[in-house]
């Protein structure tokens, strides 16, 4: 033991400590003292490891310890602990050498009844779905293609870099517009209250600032945390001010597990801020895959219209027939008329000449000037059928060109070089072969 001299004499030096045993003694204090310990409190930041070890801290208003239950113990739970739950737990208070930190090892934890900030928010769920608030009736669905997307979040939160990663690498068209808020402390629910209001004037055309672009829909994002962390989004006020959003609004507020009440007054709760900017921006792809299958709908509903045209036309192709067909078949029927006009007048005059001639003087003048009229009406017939005689049109110097099939050539197209033609004339026919067909 070493001394050192005072004005009143020799006292012993004050013993010198390390760290680690300090700790160790400090712990075996505690341990003499006070174990096993029954602690009351709510929980705060719980977690579970990969291990099946859990971790958090039980708090009230006056203090707070960490505290670790390990895999073993926390297989014994009969429930899934909550941030914000009361709870009775005991176990074993120590020191944790490495950290120096006061720890509580829970050996076994049970619910105590739910904690103040739980009952609070299932307090005011209920008020507020009572009043309509979480009716699906009121919610609106999303917009297929946003012109604008606004975001709602702290600059400083890794939800922001998360939902915009997630834009740009989706819709990099369409522009995003960013209003930061606190989203953590007492002055957050009026700070996420004000940059909601600025969005809902931006999406109204009326308020819209110059520049800036419509916003079709909006995100309200922020990561995870304890209860506590995310309280400000339990806000009565927020809540009503998210309801009156003008569009679309998708709440991704912490984890998966993580339920606030501004989720249950979006339009759409996301699990995730990732996942809330994906559900807004469907991919540039998908739209692009839609319109190609679009146009090809489109030009194969162009094709079938055309080959249903093609296919008349075929028809009325054949249905007209060579026009010297034609002309053949008027000719027989006006030689067919003319044989049975002569033939009719013929049986007359027989009949008249059987009468005798006392008959025929007595014979009306009105019969006499019919049978002039049908003289002049075969004379008339006769004449036409002359005219229709195709070699009339072929003394004219006109041509009737057949393929080798004998089928009319009305359009140069039909004769490409090297087509062999004949070609009528009013004495007789040629043999014809394309060199160069010219079009006018």
């Amino acid at each position: 033991m070493s001394t050192a001299f005072t004005s009143t004499g020799l006292l012993p030096a004050p013993m010198v400590w390390e760290v680690g045993a300090l700790c160790r003694a400090v712990g075996d204090a505690l341990q003499a003292r006070f174990n096993p310990v029954t602690v009351r409190g709510e929980i705060s930041g719980f977690s579970r490891a990969a291990s099946g070890h859990c971790y958090f801290s039980i708090k009230d208003a006056a203090g707070q310890i960490r505290c670790a239950m390990f895999r073993r113990a926390a297989q014994l739970m009969d429930f899934s602990p909550r941030d914000g739950e009361l709870v009775e737990l005991r176990g074993r208070l120590g020191v944790y050498e490495q950290r120096g930190d006061l720890q509580l090892v829970v050996e076994s934890l049970q619910r105590a009844g739910q904690g103040a900030l739980f009952e609070q928010f299932l307090r005011l769920k209920a008020r507020l779905e009572a009043e309509g608030l979480f009716d699906a009736a009121r919610k609106r669905s999303l917009p297929p293609m946003p012109r604008g997307i606004g975001v709602v979040t702290s600059l400083g939160a890794a939800a922001l870099h998360d939902v915009v990663t997630a834009l740009r690498r989706r819709v990099p068209h369409i522009p995003v517009v960013l209003v930061p808020a606190l989203v953590q402390g007492a002055q957050a629910p009026a700070s996420l209250i004000d940059a909601l209001r600025r969005l809902y004037g931006m999406a109204d055309a009326q308020r819209r600032p110059a520049g800036m672009p419509p916003i079709d829909a909006i995100l309200l994002v922020r990561g995870g945390g304890s209860m506590e962390d995310l309280w400000a989004f339990n806000d009565e006020q927020l809540a009503r001010t998210i309801v009156q959003s003008p569009v679309a609004l998708v709440s991704g507020v912490g984890h998966e597990t993580d339920f606030t009440m501004a989720d249950f007054c979006a339009d759409l709760r996301a699990p995730t801020p990732t996942a809330a900017a994906e559900l807004v921006s469907q991919p540039r792809e998908i739209w692009l895959a839609a319109l190609q299958r679009m146009q090809e709908r489109l030009d194969a509903s162009v094709q079938r219209v055309l080959d249903r045209q093609h296919q008349r036309l075929d028809v009325a192709s054949q249905r007209l027939g060579r026009p010297s067909g034609q002309l053949a078949r008027s000719q027989l029927q006006l030689s067919r008329q003319a044989q049975r006009l002569r033939h009719a007048l013929q049986l007359r005059l027989q009949r008249m000449d059987q009468t005798g001639q006392a008959l025929q003087a007595r014979l009306p003048q009105s019969v006499r000037h019919g049978l002039q009229r049908r003289a002049e009406h075969l004379s008339r017939l006769e004449l036409r059928l002359q005219l229709l005689d195709p070699r009339l049109v072929l003394q004219r110097g006109y041509a009737l060109l057949t393929d080798a099939e004998g089928r009319p050539v009305t359009d140069a197209r039909q004769a490409p070089p090297g087509t062999p033609l004949s070609a009528r004339l009013a004495d007789g026919e040629l043999d014809l072969l394309v060199t160069q067909p010219r079009l006018l």
